[in-house]
């Protein structure tokens, strides 16, 4: 009996052109809708998800030279995307959007996408890619096709949402909050930063992301650390960050990253802290600076809520959201593929020197 090959897709993966924008535009919102059948991240952010549509609404200065954008095509027909921001110091590139509908010639969304990140792979091979990070819904296949392209799980965040309809407190004094420990992070603050980030966070994870003492040191616009899976909203957004310093020493307690959006796009909130510190008056000061930053003007959204990712280790953080106001709205598994070869460092280590025994006849 003679079975019939399936032929293969004519579609090709390439760069994306300005041209293509109305066309991925499309697409993006085509996969947040369950009933086209398309395949996406899955992140809940600006509306049921963070794409492309949401994002080209935005001015396209918003796109930076170093990101890459690649298509899939066929007979015409934009089929599927991937999206990758690369940062600027270090050598991490981060899959934020990999979207793809079901193919003219029978391409599988599935199959689309897995060519798409291979792409993505040989591309970041070619101009010296360390580590490839993707946070991604565990539902469509996602976390089967990065596993199957060498991807590793690492962890899993909880995003929570604090709705536009619940008010914020009030915003803080500068007085009140220097005689609760709370002031604004300084670059000088790196070292005990590191510290802070290495109490709470296990010694596989803090291996895989990598981070050094000037990763910290960076603040303002180019603030990426700590890492999250909402960490792209930091691009459109004013980023502050506050430390709670230890009453009795001389080391941090708590550390608060806001970014303020300047678009559609919610408020960000990430909290790092020791356990057993009580993150009540960190958590009311962090939501009354947004309140009061979004009230200077009219140029800022203040009508999307609060969105805040804490990871599975860092309890009970998310608990102390929610008595604020927080639900938790999803989770997301966190993904990472190292492309540098660890080999052990060369080093001295103590030479045993054995007696010389003294026998008949010596």
């Amino acid at each position: 009996m003679t079975h019939l090959r399936p032929a293969k897709p004519s579609g090709k993966v390439r760069a994306a052109r300005i041209t293509d924008l109305a066309a991925l535009g499309e697409l993006s919102r085509l996969c947040e809708d369950d009933a086209a059948g398309g395949r996406s991240l899955g992140l809940p952010v600006s509306g049921p998800r963070i794409g492309v549509f949401s994002l080209f609404r935005l001015p396209l200065g918003a796109f930076r030279p170093n990101d890459l954008l690649f298509v899939y095509e066929e007979d015409g027909r934009v089929a599927g995307l991937v999206r990758v921001e690369r940062e600027s110091h270090r050598d991490d590139w981060t899959i934020v959007e990999l979207d793809a509908i079901a193919g003219l010639a029978g391409a599988g969304a599935g199959d689309i996408r897995f060519r798409l990140v291979q792409q993505v792979l040989r591309e970041g091979q070619k101009r010296g890619a360390a580590r490839f990070h993707v946070a991604c819904a565990d539902a469509g296949g996602n976390v089967e096709l990065f596993m199957q392209a060498g991807f590793a799980r690492y962890g899993e965040e909880r995003v929570l949402h604090r709705p536009a309809a619940t008010p914020l407190p009030e915003p803080w004094s500068e007085e009140r909050a220097l005689a609760t420990g709370i002031r604004a992070a300084r670059p000088v603050d790196a070292v005990a930063l590191m510290q802070l980030y290495a109490s709470v966070t296990p010694a596989p994870v803090q291996r895989l992301e990598g981070f050094r003492i000037p990763d910290w040191e960076r603040q303002g616009s180019n603030w990426r650390v700590p890492r999250s899976s909402l960490a792209p909203l930091l691009r459109f957004a004013d980023i502050e960050a506050y430390v709670l310093e230890a009453p009795d020493a001389p080391e941090l307690d708590a550390f608060i990253q806001i970014g303020v959006a300047r678009e559609a796009q919610p408020h960000y909130l990430r909290v790092l802290a020791r356990p057993g510190v009580d993150l009540g008056e960190l958590i009311e000061f962090g939501l009354g600076d947004i309140r009061s930053r979004t009230g200077r003007g009219g140029d800022r959204p203040d009508d999307h809520g609060v969105i805040a990712p804490v990871r599975t280790y860092e309890a009970p953080i998310d608990r102390r959201l929610e008595t604020t106001g927080f639900a938790a709205v999803s989770t997301v598994t966190l993904l990472i593929r190292e492309t540098l070869v660890r080999v052990a460092e060369p080093v001295l280590v103590p030479g045993g020197v054995r007696s010389l025994e003294v026998t008949r006849g010596s």
